[in-house]
């Protein structure tokens, strides 16, 4: 008897021991997927949806009371919002960000809010950087050769023209004008007597360039919002989930934007207006996208590209002559742009017949941005390009809507920052979107000698991301 009742005690202990183990451990199971892909939009001043996962208290009170009801998983927002359809806006996290859940971690969460929700008192939560696995893409070295040897054929039935065209994108019947520029030398940088001139734009350098055309506007979200949101699933490098490269095109397998987490031209117009705030990987793609329709190869402008066309031929400290009072009939700037950007194109032209040169919004070149650019290129002046070896700064020209005079000389120069992200609240953050920079914008260029895929591959693909 006396046996039989310690074997009994001794197995009903080892059940305990095993219902133990069993329970969810907050800090060890929980709170990575948390930190991991939920903290990063859901903290703060402003959280997603006022729902606020840094506390045991903040996280309780969110969603009036409902977001963790401790022994109702269905019931509480924090579960039954990371079960729903992935294409669910209410979806937590949210599609753009990695969602839905595995079912084991949502498992998880449904199990601890079972068990009680039990949230250590103390511990607050912090968001870590998402790992994204690596996967194989279609917007690989071979796609690139494919693209080049479009190129090169449509080059051959052209027939090297060099004249000034209008062109329409195939897959949105959208036009664009491409300027042609014909190559020559000029003195890049200002003069030290210039006013308002900044060390970084000089000292003077004559500098060679060789012929190109450049987009006689900046590229307004008529051209580029049909390649920014696409009804396609894609991972966060912009690949296609779905790629098969039995139905699918050379243009379909060039990696496109995630969807954007907020409204991209906030409030200030799209029809005619120019668009803004993508990252220079984002701008770098929309070339390669173009250039795979069109049978062009298109690129961002170097710095040197940039102020020779910016210049038109021109040594004054503007297009139009030295004299800002004047800036008004060619730009838009802090003074009469009344705090939003405008339609492109509404300004005069400078003399090669470009339009907000100077103003509206700042253009993505394709350089790093240097302090000491021209030190750089004193022993390279013939189509100088500081080739890109960080992701910050690039190099941005032009100055934008909200700039005073001084930015929107022609050798005034500036550099990316990442504080442009402050606003995403993705870890890792967008490649694509730079909420914080709704003066940026970029206009394209198609050079007229044809690169190599190697330089075209570069030209594409010199800010992505690492994940």
């Amino acid at each position: 008897m006396k046996l039989t009742l310690c074997l009994s005690l001794t197995f009903l202990s080892l059940s305990a021991c095993a219902i133990s183990a069993a329970e969810v451990d907050f800090a060890k199971d929980i709170a990575p997927i948390l930190e991991t892909n939920c903290v990063s939009c859901h903290s703060g001043d402003e959280p997603d949806g006022d729902f606020t996962l840094t506390t045991k208290e903040l996280t309780f009170e969110s969603g009036s009371g409902e977001a963790v009801i401790p022994g109702s998983p269905e019931d509480s927002m924090l579960y039954s919002l990371t079960i729903l359809e992935k294409d669910d806006d209410m979806l937590m996290p949210p599609k753009r960000s990695g969602g839905p859940l595995p079912k084991e971690s949502t498992d998880l969460i449904k199990k601890w809010i079972e068990e009680g929700a039990n949230w250590p008192e103390g511990m607050e939560l912090k968001a870590r950087e998402k790992v994204m696995p690596k996967v194989a893409t279609a917007d690989d070295m071979e796609l690139i050769k494919k693209i080049h040897a479009k190129i090169v054929a449509q080059s051959e039935k052209e027939k090297k023209a060099t004249d000034s065209y209008k062109n329409t994108i195939p897959i949105t019947e959208v036009d664009y004008e491409m300027i042609a520029i014909p190559g020559g030398k000029f003195v890049m940088g200002s003069p030290e007597g210039e006013e308002l001139r900044r060390p970084e734009e000089g000292p003077q350098t004559s500098v060679e360039v060789s012929p190109f055309w450049m987009g006689k506007c900046e590229v307004t979200w008529d051209e580029y919002e049909p390649f920014m949101i696409t009804q396609v699933d894609r991972r966060k490098d912009g690949s296609r989930i779905d790629y098969d490269t039995t139905k699918h095109t050379i243009v379909d397998a060039v990696s496109q934007p995630t969807p954007p987490y907020t409204e991209m031209s906030f409030g200030m117009g799209q029809h005619g207006y120019p668009a803004i705030s993508m990252t220079q990987h984002a701008a770098n793609k929309y070339c390669q996208w173009l250039s795979a329709q069109t049978g062009h190869f298109y690129r961002l402008p170097t710095e040197a590209e940039w102020e020779y066309a910016c210049r038109a031929g021109t040594e004054t400290a503007y297009s139009f002559g030295d004299d800002p009072d004047k800036l008004k009939e060619f730009g838009w700037f802090y003074d009469n742009a009344n705090e939003k950007y405008q339609k492109v194109g509404l300004k005069k032209p400078n003399p090669w017949g470009l339009h907000d040169m100077h103003g509206n919004v700042m253009e993505w070149c394709a350089d790093q941005y240097v302090p000491d650019y021209f030190a750089k290129i004193k022993d390279s002046t013939k189509n100088p390009f500081i080739k890109p070896t960080t992701l910050y700064p690039r190099s941005v020209r032009g100055g934008g809507w909200d700039d005073d005079p001084d930015r929107l000389r022609s050798a005034a120069r500036r550099g990316s920052d990442a504080s442009w992200k402050q606003q995403d609240p993705q870890l890792p953050k967008s490649v694509w979107y730079h909420t914080n920079a709704q003066q940026l914008g970029f206009r394209i260029v198609r050079p007229v000698e044809i690169p190599t895929p190697e330089e075209m591959y570069f030209y594409w693909n010199s800010a992505k991301d690492v994940y």
